[in-house]
């Protein structure tokens, strides 16, 4: 059952980070406006399924307005509303509460802090600790996202003895081009099912300013802009769905038999050999294959 809307409010950040699913970075354009934010929160009323609102990008903290506007619209419809950053506007747990405290009056239930070193280039950053306690210190409910970096792992996958991959970075976007370097690979016809998504009745999807309905990064249910959010999610048939149905039927290698995709050499995991199959099927499918920007093109 569908409880979350997420708004890719940007696809801007402070950062280009080597695992980042979007490739999101300074350079990266799209962002909503208040108009359109209010649009997408009056289709999630009329879902009917809507709990649960999140403002994420990119870095939503960048169009600090827009984010405490959206936040306000969004408690007021009725949701519980939070936001994931990178905490880069936290010098100091002063400064930190500066930034929060607005938000809180909005109606902010809770924040999700990145930290990690791929986000700010630092070992040690103080600014999510800075966030953290400043949420703390206000009563706001807050906790941290740490993604590490991948490395080989001693222990082993089972009978056939083969070395898995620690930590949790996923080799989709970004992180498929710059991450995969001397990791463990294994051919594409071993990967028959996601592990990671529920195409039949996702939990959540991520909305961005471009219409794109997203139940996986770069994997999109339709355009919203085109269909009103509301009748594009009561109406999905993930069976019959171009993209979904082959993911269902037999994960991305099915969806790679189905339309004849051939891929030179072995792959990291499933999302590095999903994120490379659908590469190749941008061009038939730019509409469920989308936004371009998620494909580093």
């Amino acid at each position: 059952m569908l409880k979350g809307i997420h708004f890719l409010l940007t696809y801007c950040c402070t950062y280009e980070c080597d695992h980042c699913f979007l490739y999101s970075s300074p350079h990266a354009t799209g962002t909503f406006n208040l108009s359109q934010v209010k649009a997408i929160l009056r289709e999630a009323c009329k879902i009917g399924t809507i709990s649960r609102i999140f403002f994420e990008g990119g870095e939503a903290f960048l169009f600090y307005p827009l984010l405490m506007e959206g936040v306000k619209a969004a408690r007021e419809s009725g949701f519980e509303v939070g936001i994931v950053s990178n905490s880069y506007w936290a010098i100091s747990p002063e400064d930190a509460e500066l930034w929060l405290k607005p938000l809180m009056a909005c109606g902010l239930t809770d924040i999700s802090l990145s930290e990690d070193a791929f986000h700010s280039g630092e070992v040690d950053d103080e600014k999510p600790r800075n966030a953290l306690a400043a949420a703390q210190k206000l009563g706001l409910e807050a906790g941290t996202i740490c993604i590490q970096a991948p490395k080989l792992d001693e222990k082993s996958t089972g009978e056939k003895g083969e070395p898995v991959i620690g930590g949790s970075t996923m080799f989709k976007g970004r992180a498929a081009e710059k991450l995969v370097a001397g990791l463990p690979t294994r051919p594409g016809k071993t990967f028959t099912e996601c592990e990671h998504e529920d195409f039949v009745l996702p939990g959540r999807v991520h909305v961005d300013v471009f219409g794109n309905v997203q139940i996986c990064q770069g994997l999109s249910i339709g355009n919203m802009w085109e269909t009103p959010l509301a009748e594009l999610i009561n109406s999905y048939d993930p069976e019959t769905h171009p993209i979904f149905g082959p993911m269902i039927r037999g994960g991305p290698f099915q969806l790679a038999r189905e339309y004849g995709i051939e891929l030179d050499g072995e792959f990291v995991d499933e999302c590095h050999f999903c994120f490379n199959v659908r590469r190749k099927l941008l061009p038939r499918f730019p509409q469920y294959l989308a936004p371009e920007q998620v494909y580093g093109l």
